[in-house]
């Protein structure tokens, strides 16, 4: 229950009534020809530099970082805020390092990407399903987080009503995916950023108001009223059952900062720049609303703690998903004005949208990479019309399958999925972005041993961590199979998939190796400097 009377519940189900038909309305509106790919796949560029930057932030900040990460800094505090400004981190480095060349190397997809230098479908099958096994988890957490996300907001317990609310969700958010293209998403994500700084910030102004403006005295209350008292101020608390709490904590911390921004659902939205000033101007957007939200969510975390304590937001859920609403609640206090019901329910919405628009950015990266660099690469001149087909078909594809998982799921921990997308894309996806943008000996055969080699380490490890059995909040508490002590597998697999690039580049024929070389240089100046853009 959210504890707001029965007015406040029947509000928040109107809002989001209204949000739906709102932003199905906005992508029939706004939706792609039926022949028009670069409509469907970019939104033929056509998007201001700040509303890019709003869509990029609302991609890279999903529901699983607004839920997840409130309630990491609620339980941990210290812990929690280090992982929120990890998230930060991690789209900076994408700023600053690998936007502008791929903006310049991709035209649709992240296969375009590594493509550009090394034409082939098996680089671009390998990429799509690399694409599709880093991307799936994270869509499965959002999905079966639904359930019980409503049960919260509007005051149901029934597992029946929660399974429906990820079906009838899921089924909208193929239906935002395959209808309104990258404008339509890129829309619902500008809304749902609006939305969720703006009352978040609202939130958090409250919050302080309550400690007098004084942030010394908000964390001294959150580490009194957490039950550990200094320890929550201290890092290691979120790490303190396993072997080396310290280096668990910065192995974690390096999944976030090289996976995060190098999943495909974030880095497609590179190649809506229309310019190398473009894509430098929408990241400063996405940046600068990131950072705003680092500092809404720790204060709302850490209020959450200071104003009703660790035990009550353990006991809502044991991962701490609920903080963020709690602490919103608290902060309005016992007695609840119109006004502030109001405001709670644009929260709820706004959290509501944030589901919604995060899946249908992941369900549309998958389908443009099944589309373009699966199907429409194995005909040599596929209309437009037909591979705009069956990109809303791999939609559909797609989605199904990932809502079907999620039913079964939902009473699961689901921690161990947002660790693994994380560590794939950090594992898989950055050493190959970084080596094929910007190593020129880098080969055919060391891009698909990075992206093979880096996700198998990852899946290989995985299982073994203390997040899938062998504690009472790991997704399999019944059980112990715990092979490796830590939380992510980045420790191992992050190296690994470093020097299995480098490795299937030195076994590479020195012919190979020279022709590849030269295929680089001939692209060198469109990846690097954004010489030409080409078209293919």
């Amino acid at each position: 229950m959210t504890g707001f009377s029965e007015s406040a519940e029947t509000m928040s189900l109107v809002a989001f009534s209204a949000v739906v038909t709102i932003t199905l309305l906005l992508c029939v509106m706004t939706g792609p020809d039926r022949d028009d790919l670069d409509e469907f796949y970019t939104g033929y560029s056509s998007l201001s530099p700040m509303r890019n930057g709003l869509a990029i932030a609302g991609d890279y900040i999903s529901a699983a970082t607004v839920l997840g990460t409130g309630g990491v800094i609620a339980l941990y505090g210290y812990d929690g805020i280090v992982l929120a400004l990890s998230t930060a981190l991690s789209l900076m480095l994408l700023m600053f390092l690998l936007a502008e060349p791929l903006r310049n190397a991709g035209r649709f997809t992240m296969g375009d990407a590594f493509a550009r230098r090394m034409p082939g479908r098996c680089v671009r099958v390998t990429a799509c399903a690399v694409t599709l096994a880093a991307l799936l988890p994270m869509m499965l957490v959002q999905l079966a987080g639904t359930g019980q996300l409503m049960a919260f907001l509007l005051g149901f317990s029934g597992d029946e009503l929660k399974t429906g609310c990820i079906i009838g969700l899921g089924v909208l958010m193929i239906s935002y995916a395959a209808i309104g293209g990258m404008k339509g998403t890129a829309l619902i994500q500008t809304l749902k950023m609006v939305m969720l700084l703006g009352s978040g910030a609202v939130v958090a102004v409250l919050v302080l108001n309550k400690f007098d403006w004084n942030p010394a005295a908000l964390f001294d209350r959150a580490a009194q009223q957490s039950g550990v008292g200094s320890d929550f101020l201290s890092s290691g608390l979120q790490f303190a059952g396993g072997p080396a709490p310290r280096l668990d904590m910065i192995t974690s911390q390096l999944a976030v900062v090289l996976g995060a921004a190098c999943l495909p659902h974030v880095t497609m939205r590179m190649y809506t720049a229309s310019s190398a000033r473009q894509v430098r101007r929408s990241m400063s957007w996405a940046v600068s609303s990131v950072v705003v939200f680092v500092l809404v969510i720790t204060v709302v975390g850490v209020g959450a703690t200071a104003l009703i304590g660790r035990e009550t937001i353990a006991g809502a859920d044991p991962q701490g998903n609920s903080a963020y609403l709690l602490g919103s609640q608290a902060a309005f206090g016992p007695d609840v004005s119109t006004a502030e019901t109001f405001l709670f329910t644009a929260i709820t919405t706004a959290v509501f949208l944030t589901v919604l628009a995060s899946v249908a950015g992941m369900i549309l990266a998958c389908a443009n990479s099944l589309a373009h660099d699966v199907f429409a690469g194995r005909v040599q001149e596929m209309s437009a019309r037909r591979e705009m087909a069956l990109a809303r078909i791999s939609a559909l594809a797609v989605g199904v399958p990932a809502i079907l998982l999620a039913t079964l799921i939902q009473h699961r921990s689901l921690q161990p999925l947002v660790t693994l997308s994380f560590s794939l894309g950090a594992s898989a996806l950055a050493p190959a972005l970084v080596y094929s943008l910007f190593w020129r000996r880098y080969t055919r055969t060391g891009l698909l041993s990075t992206l093979i080699g880096g996700s198998l380490s990852v899946l290989l490890l995985m299982p073994g961590t203390n997040l899938v059995s062998g504690s009472p909040a790991s997704a399999f508490p019944e059980a112990d199979f715990n092979y490796f002590p830590f939380t992510t597998t980045a420790l191992i697999s992050v190296p690994l998939g470093f020097a299995f690039g480098w490795l299937g580049t030195l076994a590479s024929s020195r012919q190979k190796s020279d022709e590849q070389r030269r295929q680089y240089e001939a692209v060198e100046g469109w990846i690097l400097a954004g010489a030409v853009r080409r078209r293919e």
